[in-house]
């Protein structure tokens, strides 16, 4: 068993406390490297890298997984329609499994016997970690210091002082996570049921006010256009981004059962995701089949739980994925939304798919491919299984459903 681990380093402190101590109290030779799932700028890698190196890190690596994140996962999450007790739409949570992958594809580079993190033993994300690991290289060894230790931060810095990093670790407010798919915020506030964020707290302040409209383009599923104009998948989600955050759309608490087994919460600024789903959503209703709306609601809730658990790596996924994939072949087409201070309405939309074709009539108005004859045998076919039941089962079948005695 060599002495190299792979830490999984994002600069702050508890990872920072990681790697003097990884090297000096273990005795391993510590490498770095930062997954960029689209929560830091070129600035912030660098800055992240110099530390690592500062701090005492043998090697570190910068590895932008962002056009993996939507490929792999965030497309699924737009085709599912995927908002977890209908609120919340993964924004974090769906980044850990693949910074993972792309931490065990380093630790299988480098040869190394250990891989570490700087995950406490409270929340979700030591899990999310730790199982990609156990799943795929189970002889790797895993440390996490922070866990191990039940370190306070103030012994972190302590330690860190010893070494001679007398560096500023000012605990901020709250604690910011901000990746591709939305920005995660925990404080004070979201300790308990009643607590609300104030306006500071949120990172994207507003600075819009009256109404703007937009236009998303989707191709079998994917927004692939912003006002007209052809873009990637992730340039559509910066752009829808960069025109709704500051109107301060897409900001709400969510509350889930976590895969620890306790009841969590925390506030969010998503404006982006939430208006690509609603948007999807409304194009779906139009042009797939009643049969296909039906199961892609059953099947969208359990992807989500399962990304949301850690349990990506289920083949379960792959074949809800690949049934996803099918149905999404005529969601083509561009939607409409409106913008305003703190809220959005998705309007309509067009589509060369879009079932409700006016060749066929229009609901409540007129139709044009039956007549009401044609109705009224409809509905006496429809109603006979139903017709039979109440005969055979009597009067008292039927005051069952009126409600009397």
């Amino acid at each position: 068993m060599n002495n190299k681990v792979v830490l999984a380093f994002s600069g702050g402190l508890d990872t920072s406390f990681c790697v003097p101590y990884l090297k000096n109290e273990k005795g391993l030779e510590v490498h770095t490297i930062m997954v960029n799932t689209g929560g830091f700028s070129k600035e912030e890698e660098e800055r992240i890298e110099k530390r690592a190196l500062e701090l005492g890190a043998a090697s570190h690596v910068n590895v932008n997984a962002v056009d993996t994140y939507y490929s792999k996962g965030l497309k699924y999450l737009i085709f599912g329609n995927v908002l977890k007790n209908a609120t919340y739409p993964l924004s974090v949570s769906s980044e850990r499994i693949f910074q993972a992958l792309e931490v065990l594809k380093h630790v299988k580079k480098l040869g190394a016997a250990c891989v570490a993190h700087g995950s406490t033993g409270a929340g979700n994300d030591q899990v999310r970690f730790d199982i990609v690991f156990n799943i795929l290289a189970p002889e790797v060894k895993i440390i996490a210091p922070i866990r191990e230790l039940s370190i306070t931060r103030k012994e972190e810095i302590d330690y860190l002082q010893k070494h001679g990093f007398d560096w500023s670790w000012e605990k901020a407010k709250y604690s910011i996570n901000q990746g591709l798919w939305g920005t995660s915020i925990g404080g004070v506030e979201t300790l308990s049921s009643d607590g609300w964020l104030p306006e500071e707290a949120y990172p994207t302040k507003v600075t819009k006010s009256g109404q703007e409209h937009i236009r998303i383009g989707f191709e079998k599923g994917e927004p692939v256009s912003f006002n007209g104009k052809k873009m990637s998948p992730v340039d559509v989600i910066l752009a829808v981004r960069e025109a709704a955050a500051p109107y301060g759309i897409g900001r709400d608490i969510h509350v889930g059962d976590t895969i620890i087994g306790i009841k969590g919460r925390v506030a969010f600024e998503a404006a982006a995701p939430l208006i690509l789903i609603k948007a999807h959503h409304l194009l779906e209703k139009h042009v797939l089949t009643k049969g296909q709306l039906y199961w892609k609601d059953m099947i969208s809730g359990w992807y989500g739980q399962q990304m949301h658990e850690a349990m990506y790596l289920d083949p379960v996924m792959r074949d809800m994925e690949a049934m996803m994939d099918s149905m999404e072949q005529n969601v083509s087409g561009e939607v409409e939304v409106a913008l305003m201070p703190y809220h959005f309405s998705v309007l309509g939309c067009k589509s060369s798919h879009d079932l409700m074709n006016s060749s066929f009539g229009a609901y409540g108005e007129i139709n044009k491919s039956y007549s009401g004859e044609d109705v009224v045998g409809f509905t006496k076919v429809l109603a006979n299984p139903l017709k039979i039941y109440y005969k055979v089962n009597g009067v008292d079948a039927a005051r069952s459903v009126e409600g009397k005695e």
